[in-house]
């Protein structure tokens, strides 16, 4: 008897966690330590000495690296011969991840560090250490009649992208967060985690309820191809999308759609693209999956390079919230795209991370600084009040 009163104690506790699970499944240590890619493309090299650029951005491009350290960033070079669309970007600063409660920050401090300028306690999304709202650089920007968009590889409830968003008091919380997306007007959003939007405990659709925001929604992208105008929501995937290697170019498809209807704004736009999976391979310690992660990230942030160029008045910064798997690159092969690497841990560190950034006050950047500091320095930039 007492036997099965304790399984049925450990089945209540443990079928609330089978979402939160479901969410963290990536975690799991898949070691692979060496990766030939096969795969090299071209890489565009801009002057951007002989650019003229304007004084102040109108745009702002704030791309994540999830987990992406400089050895993830150097692991690309190697494995594409020795080009990154990312050498581009001459500003180079390192940013301090420490969070509030912790030497080794989790996403959810991470992100909402960089999207508020507050440091919290791992776990939070978009509160500070005593649990109160934190307004964000993206609410900032819609509060000032800018656009603004998300675009994520994982859910887009998940701790980055949430971060800019949502204010809850954990990061598991994602219906929660999901919810918290119809109280903003944000106007572009691309990514996973369809599942809490409308399968949810509460009975909720809020895809329908989107849509009553005149919000175009959509579970496939191509299904929005003709979309040009107007909001837009595209839940790609039930809960995380599916890795570099079987998503073919979402994430570039995503990032070119979101710039698509944003750009289309006069006042111009803050759009935050997520390169979520390179986080993962580090947590399993699986160097082609990282590197295959590195360098669909890489070609994303050639597509917004390109569009900087062209508009003049567009600031592309790219930073990760921390690095992943204390990742060492062993004796590798730049000429033939071959990458070794070990890894010290299956979790976080605590180094610090890169940032680089291209364009109108991208010099503002460089430096060493702790994290919170890069959305100070988007809103000098972008010249509001708080």
């Amino acid at each position: 008897m007492k036997n099965r009163i304790l399984q049925f104690v450990l089945l209540f506790l443990i079928l609330p966690a089978t979402g939160i699970v479901a969410q963290e499944n990536y975690k799991t240590v898949d070691a692979k330590f060496e990766y030939q890619n096969e795969d090299f493309y071209d890489v565009k090299i801009y002057a951007e000495d002989e650019l003229k650029f304007k004084k102040h951005p109108k745009n702002i491009i704030l791309l994540i690296g999830d987990g992406m350290g400089v050895s993830h960033v150097f692991s690309g070079i190697t494995a594409n011969k020795g080009k990154l669309h990312l050498q581009n970007m001459k500003a180079i600063g390192f940013s301090k991840t420490q969070s509030s409660s912790h030497y080794i920050t989790d996403s959810a401090a991470g992100g909402t560090a960089i999207s508020s300028g507050k440091k919290t306690y791992n776990g939070a999304i978009g509160v500070d250490a005593d649990g109160n709202p934190l307004e964000t650089i993206l609410e900032i920007a819609e509060t000032n009649n800018k656009a603004t968009g998300l675009v994520s590889t994982s859910a887009i409830t998940h701790a980055t992208p949430a971060s800019f968003i949502a204010h809850q008091p954990k990061r598991e919380m994602y219906e929660e967060i999901a919810a918290d997306f119809l109280n903003t007007d944000i106007n572009v959003f691309i990514g996973g985690g369809e599942s809490f939007f409308k399968e949810r405990k509460d009975g909720r659709d809020l895809t329908k309820e989107l849509e009553d925001k005149n919000y175009q929604v959509f579970n496939k992208l191509d299904d929005a191809k003709n979309i040009n105008s107007g909001k837009l929501a595209v839940l790609t995937a039930p809960e995380h999308n599916a890795k570099f290697s079987e998503r073919g170019e979402m994430l570039q498809e995503a990032s070119d759609k979101a710039i698509e209807i944003l750009a289309k704004d006069k006042e111009g736009f803050f759009l935050m693209i997520e390169g979520s999976q390179i986080d993962w391979g580090g947590h399993q310690n699986n160097t082609s999956y990282v590197v295959g992660e590195m360098l669909d990230f890489d070609k994303v942030i050639g597509q917004m390079l390109e569009f900087a160029v062209k508009d003049r008045e567009t600031l592309v910064i790219v930073t990760a919230d921390h690095e992943t798997g204390g990742m060492a690159l062993m004796k590798s092969d730049i000429s033939e795209g071959f990458v070794k690497a070990k890894y010290a841990t299956g979790g976080h560190s605590g180094v610090m991370v890169p940032v680089f950034a291209f364009g109108p006050g991208a010099n503002e950047f460089m430096g060493i600084y702790e994290n919170t500091a890069l959305f100070d320095k988007m809103l000098k930039l972008y010249r509001f009040k708080k």
